[in-house]
């Protein structure tokens, strides 16, 4: 069931060194594809990168946050184009979180970097950076990179507890 799977995922940046089987890279294909868009524009796009030189180069698109990548054996990044969409940034956000999930349910491991409004040094933005690298057209926007793999690391899920629920209103704010 799907609540069991938002109960039990968890980010992983740990990953076996085995490659990705294609049919589960197939099947996170069809998976990103089927993400939901305002309006049916579907500005976004996206880069499975499997070559570890490449996502080793991924792995420095900015200072901080993403250097785990490099031992990830699949990076699948994010893109979208302003100029197709004013709500690019939610519908790739949501893209993104729909191969998030998807890696979970096959039973992959994966944790979202983000890069929209990050640096990759003083010269440039990571987006920049990643659309030099992987040949995206300028025009384009990296929303975010997601490094999947093979769990090499089990987390527990986050305890019942632990949910915000003072964050949660029913009715009317407050209630």
């Amino acid at each position: 069931m799907f609540i069991d799977l938002l109960r039990n995922r968890r980010s992983i940046r740990s990953f076996l060194d085995r490659p990705v089987a294609p049919e589960k890279i197939e099947l996170l294909t069809e998976a990103v594809l089927r993400a939901p868009s305002s309006r049916g524009i579907n500005p976004w796009g996206f880069v499975f990168v499997t070559d570890p030189d490449t996502i080793g180069r991924l792995a420095q698109a900015k200072p901080h946050g993403a250097d785990f990548l490099a031992k990830a054996p699949l990076a699948v990044v994010v893109y979208a184009d302003p100029g197709k969409s004013d709500v690019w940034v939610e519908d790739a956000a949501i893209a993104t979180l729909i191969v998030h999930l998807a890696a979970a349910d096959l039973g992959l491991g994966s944790c979202w970097i983000q890069i929209r409004q990050r640096p990759h040094d003083s010269s440039r933005s990571a987006s920049r950076y990643i659309t030099e690298l992987l040949g995206i057209p300028p025009a384009m926007e990296i929303e975010a990179m997601v490094a999947i793999g093979y769990p090499a690391e089990e987390k527990k899920p986050h305890p019942a507890a632990s949910l915000e629920r003072e964050k949660v209103s029913y009715e009317h704010y407050g209630k």
